[in-house]
């Protein structure tokens, strides 16, 4: 038992060994130069802030499907008619139990 027991693990040890001997030889080569990213041409993307609403949903007769739905049945988004980001009221706290005064 004791043979066979140092047998799997000789052979275990050998098969991690020889398998990461071989993904050494194989490398990685490095990409060179011209195979690295580029920024576009008209500069470095930004990210942008606007408020989104939903979609209106169809209205008809029947039921629609999800594949009868605009965007594959996914619920699709504009932009919305006030851009304006909410802002927390002056006497507020901002968060649930946090120990401000709360509302005036």
């Amino acid at each position: 038992m004791v043979v066979a027991a140092a047998v799997v693990v000789a052979l275990l040890i050998g098969a991690f060994a020889f398998g990461s001997r071989r993904v050494r030889q194989a490398g990685r080569v490095r990409p060179g130069p011209e195979e690295q990213p580029r920024m576009p041409e008209g500069g470095p993307v930004r990210e942008v802030r606007e408020d989104r609403e939903p979609d209106e949903m169809p209205t008809g007769e029947g039921r629609l499907t999800p594949h009868e739905m605009k965007g594959r049945g996914n619920s699709g988004t504009r932009t919305g008619a006030a851009q304006e980001r909410p802002r927390w009221d002056e006497g507020s706290s901002g968060g649930f139990g946090s120990g401000g005064p709360g509302a005036r």
